[in-house]
């Protein structure tokens, strides 16, 4: 019995990383968590970018791949309590644009953390050694 839902999917998660907006309020929610270490005063640039990486993977590895079933009742006789949330997405197809989207966005992330790194790195040396 679904009292009180007012969605039509049989379960929620299937379709939640698909919705208008998912992306940037997740690209919106990283650079935060970056913008929140970099306020902590006692934290260099690629100690702030290392944190970001590990708290973001840690979190994504959680949320994604840890924890099984759904917060909501669905009325698919308990086969979403056997499945992560990856399981779950866009109903278990591969190589849907939600699943590209969370398997390079912390690729992504990593090289940018990365190149920038090595750029506060080179910016210290050549201004240290300008000949």
């Amino acid at each position: 019995m679904n009292v009180g839902v007012a969605h039509s999917e049989v379960n929620p998660n299937t379709r939640v990383m698909n919705s208008r907006g998912i992306w940037l309020t997740y690209a919106l929610g990283v650079g935060m968590l970056h913008i929140v270490l970099l306020s902590i005063p006692f934290f260099s640039v690629p100690v702030v970018w290392t944190l970001t990486n590990v708290i973001h993977n840690f979190g994504m590895y959680v949320f994604m791949h840890a924890v099984k079933g759904t917060p909501f009742e669905t009325p698919d006789q308990g086969k979403a309590r056997l499945l992560t949330h990856w399981e779950q997405l866009d109903y278990g197809v591969q190589f849907t644009s939600s699943r590209k989207f969370f398997t390079i966005s912390p690729i992504i992330l990593y090289v940018a953390s990365r190149h920038l790194e090595q750029e506060v790195t080179f910016l210290s040396i050549g201004f240290r050694y300008p000949f």
